[in-house]
């Protein structure tokens, strides 16, 4: 799975790279070394002015930088607690599963990331005892990854109007597969991206072959990660700041 993950791009640099026509910094979360379920991320998609599901035609599509919650709500769900069970999708069922089939054939976004955390079982050799050394994977070039990303609408039935914004809760999520190369290492999953060739085919709303989206999805920088133990401080969702990604010996 992918729980945590590093996002510390600001906005004008994201819009930048992800060429976005529409966003506003002051909307958006700040830089965060500790990202966690529920919290506030910035996300890039492509959508109509008007309506909800991208069916406004090629000429009235924009691609925006917009803040999501992590952990996707489905449309039907009864409230939003479900999007804390719902961070990550599995590529091998997301086209199939009820709360995220509709949302991967017609609302898909990018997830801009420096890097994620995954954990490793390793036994303390002085007591004998097992502890979760944290790792912390990212591209050995330093690049920021497009992590492939779902979002969906969920509407607060104890908002009366439609048109107050509140009524509204944007929500995502992140697709994951088996690991491999140095994430697999320490983890048996992680998280799928998307390569910069290829931020159209998968951010555009009329396009929706499930089995030609599913051939966009590839390892994030190539497979081309490294990944270092960092301190447990980051298994507390409160500590939060670069320090975090120092390197550490390894538990022993």
């Amino acid at each position: 799975m992918c729980g945590r993950y590093v996002s510390t791009r600001g906005p004008e640099d994201l819009a930048r790279r992800f060429e976005v026509t529409e966003w506003r910094a002051a909307d958006g979360p700040a830089p965060s070394w500790n990202v966690a379920p529920t919290d506030e991320v910035w996300a890039v998609l492509e959508r109509a002015p008007r309506g909800r599901d991208g069916d406004g035609g090629a000429a009235g599509v924009r691609r925006e930088l917009l803040p999501l919650r992590w952990g996707l709500v489905p449309s039907w769900a009864k409230d939003m607690k479900a999007g804390a069970r719902m961070i990550n999708a599995r590529v091998e069922t997301v086209h199939e599963k009820p709360a995220f089939r509709t949302a991967f054939v017609r609302r898909r976004c990018l997830l801009p990331a420096d890097g994620f955390y995954e954990w490793q079982q390793t036994k303390v050799q002085d007591t004998g005892r097992t502890r979760k050394q944290p790792y912390f994977i990212h591209p050995e070039d330093g690049d920021v990854m497009a992590l492939a990303g779902l979002y969906e609408y969920w509407r607060d039935p104890a908002v009366q109007r439609d048109d107050d914004p509140a009524a509204w809760l944007m929500t995502c999520t992140v697709i994951t597969t088996e690991a491999t190369d140095a994430a697999g290492r320490v983890h048996p999953r992680m998280p799928l991206a998307i390569g910069p060739g290829h931020y159209g085919d998968w951010l555009d709303p009329a396009r929706r072959d499930a089995e030609g989206l599913r051939e966009l999805l590839t390892p994030p920088a190539g497979g081309r990660l490294d990944a270092r133990p960092v301190s447990p401080a980051v298994n507390n969702v409160r500590n939060n700041g670069p320090e975090l990604l120092a390197p550490v010996p390894p538990a022993a």
